[in-house]
């Protein structure tokens, strides 16, 4: 009898630990591939859909949105929902940087600017993506090994490049005859064709005290044969070369041939005033090509002409710039998080913002997509290559933030007339080398 309540007992304790195990539904894979409690749903196939956050800055465009829509419809079990930044980089940047200090998992794909993957690594903001580049064999030969380096720390890939930029000038070809060549040519240009043909300006740009500013200002000092930091990383600002460059970008900013609130343009602002037909001119990145041939949008589509930016007594020179995509470290999702990131920065997404946005795709053999050279024939423009080829780095430091707000700060008083030129490049080699010790 006691054996054959024994053989009861453990019949019974099969049955329900049999019963438990079907109730859990348990998977074999990585718990960081599964949706967390309250962000799963069920899609048709019964399976869970994964929930994703994906935070960059505001795109007009509207590129964005079509590559999130894209993507939702090929990946049956992940949704990815579209969140929007602050336009200003340097407010995205410090949003990122309190949401991930509280190692928060409200985000889990976000667009990192090409000067912040070494400072959010260190920081251990971002996940290293080696293991899923070897993973899926993703070809990283096929990117623009400049942007790619950008975002490889300590030996590892901490972010995927989106595109790449470089600071170019627009220009309306029903008012210009004949391109500037250098600053000179440009300001007597823009002060002969403001008023022309319903425009208020001749010339708008970036002057906010915001990173545009730095990108302007570098595009200045090296025009004029001026360097901030130079090849090994010491502080070479006070120079003769960099004085001019900022006495030249100071005038320009003060003339009357830009707005009177010029130091209130963001990227933004500028756009809007050239594809209101407002300026003849305007220095911008080259999503610009496709805002402003946008005939929905745009009242000078078709009139657009694109050129490297005015040289100094140097040369021609221009900001590199241009955003990449980074997993959160702190993401629910990671499995989920690489598939769009790699989807985002992959063939598919860069053909939609190249073909929508305008910008110049890191992937690239885009370059060479019938599509794309279409809708953005100055991708094979000799002056469009020219402006890529003039591109020059911002600082390259561990603590950039740091750097560029010093920069930010000096030049706008230079442009306020607060203090001279040559006392604010006396301020920033001080405070360079404070912050670089």
């Amino acid at each position: 009898m006691k054996l054959l309540k024994s053989l009861t007992f453990l019949a019974l304790l099969l049955i329900l630990t049999a019963a438990l195990a079907a109730c859990s539904g348990g998977s074999g894979g990585e718990s960081e591939g599964n949706a967390s409690e309250g962000e799963q749903a069920k899609d048709g196939s019964g399976q869970e859909k994964v929930k994703l956050v994906y935070a960059r800055g505001r795109d007009t465009t509207g590129a964005t949105q079509k590559i999130v829509e894209s993507f939702n419809k090929s990946h049956e079990n992940i949704e990815v929902e579209l969140r929007e930044m602050p336009a200003d980089s340097g407010k995205q940047h410090d949003a990122y940087v309190t949401m991930l200090n509280a190692k928060s998992s409200e985000i889990d794909v976000f667009d990192i600017d090409v000067v912040w993957p070494a400072e959010f690594a260190q920081a251990g903001y971002t996940l290293p993506l080696d293991r899923f580049i070897q993973k899926d064999n993703v070809d990283l030969s096929k990117y623009n090994q400049g942007a790619l380096s950008a975002a490889q720390f300590n030996g590892k890939q901490w972010a995927m490049p989106r595109y790449v930029d470089a600071g170019l000038l627009f220009y309306r070809k029903d008012l210009v005859d004949k391109v500037p060549e250098t600053w000179d040519e440009l300001t007597a240009q823009a002060k002969k064709l403001k008023g022309k043909k319903g425009t208020d300006f001749g010339y708008v740009f970036q002057a906010k005290q915001y990173e545009g500013l730095v990108c302007n200002a570098v595009e200045f000092i090296a025009s004029y044969g001026g360097q901030i930091l130079n090849e090994k990383g010491e502080v070479v600002i006070n120079s003769d070369d960099t004085i001019q460059g900022i006495k030249k970008l100071v005038e320009i900013a003060n003339s009357d041939y830009v707005p009177g609130n010029i130091t209130t343009f963001t990227e933004v602002e500028s756009e809007t005033a050239f594809i209101e037909g407002e300026s003849a001119f305007i220095r911008n990145w080259p999503y610009q090509w496709a805002l402003a041939n946008n005939k929905e949008k745009s009242e000078v589509a078709g009139k657009v002409g694109v050129a490297p930016l005015p040289a100094g007594d140097e040369k021609s020179a221009a900001a590199l710039g241009g955003w990449m995509a980074a997993i959160n470290k702190y993401s629910e999702h990671k499995q989920a998080s690489w598939e769009f990131l790699k989807y985002l920065t992959g063939p598919e997404g860069q053909k939609i913002m190249a073909i929508e946005g305008g910008k110049a795709p890191s992937y690239t053999p885009l370059f060479e997509d019938s599509e794309v050279l279409e809708a953005n024939p100055f991708f094979k423009n000799e002056e469009f290559v020219k402006g890529l080829d003039a591109a020059v780095s911002r600082p390259v430091a561990p603590n950039y933030q740091e750097i560029s707000e010093i920069i930010q700060v000096s030049v706008s008083k230079a442009i306020a007339g607060q203090v001279t030129v040559e006392q604010a490049v006396k301020n920033m080699e001080k405070e360079l080398k404070a912050a670089l010790k």
